[in-house]
């Protein structure tokens, strides 16, 4: 893949952003398995909803982007959808183990 400023056409580009993007959903799916394992030490439905620890990954995540140069909203908001996400799919996995 080149870096962005060796793209001497769309066609670069967009390559590029497709191979970042498979690599990006690869990385999803190893979250999404460490996410299944997670279910397993928690005890409570609480402990699987977890505010305390979303806001706080929230923060550092937002702390991420800007440290990137990102939108830190957009990249909340990213993570918000994953969260919700995972925490559904994490409180199904728990109950089915109660």
């Amino acid at each position: 893949m080149r870096p962005p400023e060796d793209c001497t056409n769309i066609e670069d580009v967009r390559r590029a952003i497709d191979a970042l993007d498979r690599e990006i959903v690869v990385l999803i799916g190893h979250r999404a398995r460490y996410v299944e394992k997670a279910a397993e030490f928690k005890t409570s439905n609480q402990s699987v909803r977890a505010p305390e620890r979303q806001a706080a990954m929230l923060a550092e995540r937002r702390r991420w982007a800007e440290e990137n140069g990102l939108e830190p909203g957009v990249i909340e908001e990213v993570y918000r959808t994953l969260i919700s996400h995972f925490v559904d799919r994490e409180m199904q996995r728990w109950r089915e183990t109660e």
